[in-house]
């Protein structure tokens, strides 16, 4: 990757505090909550569901549920069943949705260098297609790291 000034004079500026990929693990960084935002993209919306497939303290559960709800990544939407108390749903957000090609990359990245199982896949309803996650421009030329330039600046 390539820097531009004044990126590349590392002695006169820090991302630390301004780095868009500090700010997002603010939000998602922790493990406990890129699994719940896994099992949302799954379909689960039900509080007791994601502590039971999450595998984590109801305390917890909560606790992250509320937190990607005041992020803004997931919405509460009550529902009642028969006889039961009033309770909370949450659902994926547009904000959510937008984590999608992370949530797919780390998913394929889980599968080739940690071990996830291969016999699992996502694919395009479509067209039965494996779904694959690339780095492209706007133009929709697949770039590598080699490729990619930081600028600063940018309106």
């Amino acid at each position: 990757m390539k820097l531009h000034p004044p990126l590349d004079d590392h002695t006169t500026w820090s991302p630390i505090g301004d780095c868009p990929v500090e700010k997002a693990m603010a939000v998602v960084g922790s493990r406990n909550s890129m699994l719940i935002m896994r099992e949302a993209f799954y379909g689960t919306t039900r509080f007791d569901d994601f502590t039971h497939r999450v595998g984590m303290a109801p305390a917890t559960t909560s606790a992250n549920l509320k937190a990607l709800a005041e992020a803004g990544l997931l919405s509460r939407h009550p529902y009642r069943d028969a006889g039961g108390r009033a309770r909370e749903e949450y659902r994926l957000t547009d904000s959510g949705r937008d984590l999608m090609p992370a949530m797919f990359a780390l998913f394929r990245w889980g599968q080739k260098h940690a071990g996830g199982p291969t016999d699992v896949d996502i694919a395009h309803i479509g067209c039965g297609e494996s779904v694959e996650v690339t780095v492209a421009c706007r133009g929709r030329h697949e770039v590598g790291l080699d490729e990619v330039e930081l600028l600063s600046g940018l309106e």
